[in-house]
């Protein structure tokens, strides 16, 4: 960008070549930010598999996976989501996997659910995996089995990361694979008016496919890597020290591996989120506590390391326990090392009250993800197991923002279906599900106005990803990454965000969505 301001200033720009567009009176706003997606999954979705909402009921997805085994060969797999968290309880037996069965006609399933955490298998993927009864669990997942312990089809955490690697073992070239799922992530975003994100969980293969687009100038996204410290739920080959040794050999303009990730717990929804209070009695009756997967001393090893390297950490934290837990470790850093690279709490959800305020002392980004500030079917599921009055306190999204802290949108795409920032946008002002799915609104209070949520889908996310002095804003000297509305988000009800269309995305001022 070289010039801002009125059209007769802008005269002075114009040469025989320039372009000159006409907006006639509709709303530009800088190219969007996602600070949080997974976006190989994502391109892997629409391109290779089977996709479904997490509306769909257990016979919708017998259904869809029946008619995707009627035109794939026998032994190929079929992979797909989003099953609801509602349904964890139905598929803990022997006659959800059977159902599965039939459905597949022998063909192994993998399909994941709605956090992305957990995984619902069938028989032939179970042989695939050569799991038995006397297969352990590994290390922070759970292979749920029946009184015989043999496994019945669902796999929680980590134990996702099993079918993961089945999966992936029966592609014949992965980084052609993943290199499609890239490109066709990128074209989805676009199509939304995103021109800058952070993947959440980036692996080697991802940053093998990313550089490889942005060296053949096929890259139209900023793209900020979160490398794993520890095996992940993807399965990954290199995790730690040894791709930490690999990522700067992928650094291009335009793809920066500049965070490391952990996973300090899991999730609400199987009692795998670390909170502070107990979960109510399981279907056993038991109080479930869970506490944080990760010990202090190792969280401040991987903060130390990350800010020698001058990398940010961006630690999954679903649980209020887990938050505190980072919280604490951030505070140590800092009084020792003073001030560093930003950090970042991805699902700052549950956050105690006391909490709050030190998101900005600490210097944390709340990484705002995914667009479930409103009620659906995760909270639904949240209150089945927490109780419904405390399920209701989440999201504090107002209160964060008062007390300073830098708020960046994410998607965590395809956690939710679609990477739409306008339906999250809706969510975050109106607290209301956009679709109708679900009643009432949740925790209204903590509603933002419309200003600030632009600000938390453009320009902080950039900040949050350490290229806010490259994009995020319509400045001179900033990369020309901007979108153009049908409609001015100022002149529509709140209810109506969420229809909003991109009419057209520049990337350093080229058209990769939509045309003038």
């Amino acid at each position: 960008i070289v010039h801002v301001g009125a059209a007769g200033s802008a005269g002075a720009f114009k040469g025989a070549g320039t372009q000159v567009v006409d907006i006639a009176g509709r709303m530009m706003l800088p190219g969007l930010g996602d600070v949080h997606n997974h976006h190989m999954r994502g391109g892997q979705l629409d391109l290779f598999e089977l996709p479904f909402p997490a509306s769909a009921t257990f016979d919708d997805i017998l259904a869809l996976v029946r008619a995707r085994a009627a035109k794939i060969a026998p032994d190929e797999w079929i992979c797909g989501g989003i099953w609801s968290s509602e349904l964890i309880d139905r598929l803990r037996t022997h006659e959800a996997r059977a159902a599965l069965d039939a459905a597949s006609g022998g063909r192994p399933v993998m399909l994941r659910d709605d956090s992305l955490h957990n995984r619902w298998v069938n028989s032939a993927a179970i042989a695939r995996m050569g799991l038995t009864a006397a297969t352990p669990d590994p290390e922070l997942g759970h292979i749920v089995r029946d009184a015989a312990g043999a496994p019945v089809g669902l796999l929680l955490e980590k134990a996702s990361a099993l079918a993961e690697r089945a999966v992936l073992a029966s592609i014949a070239d992965p980084l052609a694979h993943e290199t499609a799922s890239t490109k066709r992530a990128v074209e989805i975003l676009n199509g939304y008016g995103v021109t800058a994100y952070q993947d959440a969980n980036t692996t080697l293969t991802m940053l093998q496919a990313l550089s490889g687009l942005d060296r053949r100038g096929e890259l139209n996204a900023w793209c900020v890597g979160s490398l794993p410290m520890y095996d992940t739920l993807s399965g990954t080959e290199f995790f730690g020290e040894a791709l930490i040794e690999r990522c700067e050999q992928y650094r291009t303009e335009h793809v920066r591996p500049d965070f490391l990730k952990l996973f300090m717990d899991g999730v609400p929804m199987t009692r795998t989120a670390a909170m502070l209070d107990a979960y109510l009695p399981d279907e056993s009756g038991h109080t479930v506590v869970c506490q944080s997967f990760l010990r202090l001393p190792d969280v401040v090893h991987w903060l130390v390391r990350g800010e020698t390297l001058g990398k940010g950490v961006k630690v999954h934290c679903a649980g209020d326990a887990a938050v505190r837990d980072i919280l604490d470790a951030v505070e140590i850093v800092r009084r020792l090392r003073g001030p560093g690279p930003t950090h970042h709490i991805a699902h700052a959800s549950f956050i105690d009250a006391a909490d709050i305020k030190r998101f900005a002392e600490l210097n944390v980004v709340a990484d705002l993800c995914p667009a479930i500030w409103f009620p659906c079917a995760i909270t639904v599921a949240n209150a089945a197991v927490l109780g419904a009055e405390r399920a209701q306190r989440y999201w504090p999204n107002r209160d964060l923002h008062a007390s300073g802290t830098l708020l960046a949108a994410g998607s965590d795409w395809p956690v939710v279906g679609l990477p739409d920032p306008w339906f999250g946008m809706e969510g975050m002002v109106t607290r209301r599900n956009p679709k109708g799915l679900q009643p009432g609104a949740l925790w209204p209070e903590q509603a933002l106005d419309l200003s600030t949520a632009l600000e938390v889908y453009t320009l902080n996310p950039a900040r949050a990803m350490g290229i806010g002095h490259v994009t995020g804003s319509i400045e001179v000297g900033k990369s020309a990454d901007m979108i153009v509305l049908e409609k001015n988000l100022f002149e529509v009800e709140p209810d109506q965000i969420s229809k909003t269309r991109v009419l057209t995305t520049l990337f350093e001022g080229r058209i990769v969505h939509g045309a003038f």
